[in-house]
């Protein structure tokens, strides 16, 4: 009697979670973004907002939820209800944080279903104007040469990232100058303080098509749209560079299919949208493929970023705060 019962009861439930999940969304969907107003993924998600509220036909908002070097939002979306009206968009920097952090309050393998993939926003490694090569070939002779006098600005995230990966590929040590933030770090290389830097490949049109900068390539395996004329590093011989910043979405854990599906469907939907096709176009960015924006995509992606970065922190002597 009791098995009996406990068929029946396991069968309403998921009846009812079916049920609910006709015609979602029926209520303005909760978008977190982890990071301030302004940057590089909340006008991602502007755009992305706007295009998904064509799609479903409903209010996407999106709440900043900076802090604790966007941790704070994802730990608050794993202990969300699983019902899709409370999302979470994030970046590479999940691959990265159990390096960084000791306590993250979620796990990124575990605690959440995957949505999908939406961009990837390669960088530009570059080099102080008057750095003394002007051939590739010349530059990676010369960073060998000379990789003891060598500085290399970062500030955190993805140039700290492109400056350790390219460390590795060139089998080089330089010296790393850290900085709080890109912008900083910039106006130093700028000011010939450094004598290298990757920055985002969507901001640093400007000073390369000015001459105040050398541009040595696209951390990324594509080019980009912005900078067409620039080869990446791994067409120009550094085969298999790979450092983008990719921009996915994700949901509390056990969320019923029909509205899983259902955000899948929009997140597709929104990738062959005319505005967001040309405000990534203007930034620089690429497009996932149908296949990245899928579940298996980004849970594929995620598992291949946790293993590529976190054992790359960690041999730098990075250790979590």
């Amino acid at each position: 009697m009791y098995l009996y019962q406990s068929v029946i009861l396991s069968a309403l439930l998921a009846f009812a979670g079916f049920a609910g999940a006709q015609g979602y969304p029926t209520k303005p969907i909760n978008l977190i973004v982890p990071f301030s107003t302004g940057g590089p993924s909340d006008a991602h998600m502007r755009q992305f907002s706007a295009a998904l509220n064509r799609v479903f036909q409903q209010s996407i908002i999106i709440e900043n939820v900076p802090g604790g070097g966007g941790n704070i939002g994802p730990a608050r979306v794993a202990k969300a209800a699983p019902d899709g009206y409370t999302i979470l968009q994030h970046n590479t920097g999940v691959a990265t944080a159990p390096a960084l952090y000791k306590t993250l309050g979620y796990n990124i393998l575990t605690d959440f279903d995957y949505i999908g993939t939406l961009v990837f926003d390669p960088s530009l490694l570059m080099a102080r104007s008057d750095f003394p090569t002007n051939t590739f070939a010349e530059f990676i002779a010369y960073v060998k040469a000379n990789q003891d006098k060598i500085s290399f600005g970062e500030g955190g995230g993805p140039s700290q990232l492109s400056a350790l990966l390219f460390m590795k590929y060139t089998g080089t040590k330089m010296t790393l100058i850290p900085y709080k933030g890109t912008g900083p770090a910039m106006n130093d290389l700028l000011g010939k303080t450094i004598d290298l830097l990757s920055n985002s490949a969507s901001i640093v049109g400007p000073q390369i098509r000015a001459g105040k900068v050398k541009a040595i390539g696209i951390t990324g395996k594509q080019r980009v749209s912005n900078l067409a004329d620039i080869p990446t590093l791994d067409e120009q011989g550094l085969t298999g560079f790979d450092m983008v910043v990719w921009t996915s979405l994700f949901a509390p854990k056990n969320l019923p299919k029909p509205v899983l599906d259902r955000l899948v469907g929009g997140l597709q939907a929104v990738i062959n949208d005319p505005d967001m096709k040309a405000h990534v176009a203007r930034n620089g960015g690429i497009f996932a493929t149908r296949e990245q924006a899928s579940p298996a995509g980004l849970q594929a992606l995620v598992k291949s970023e946790v293993e590529k970065w976190v054992p790359l922190l960690q041999n730098a002597g990075v250790k979590p705060e």
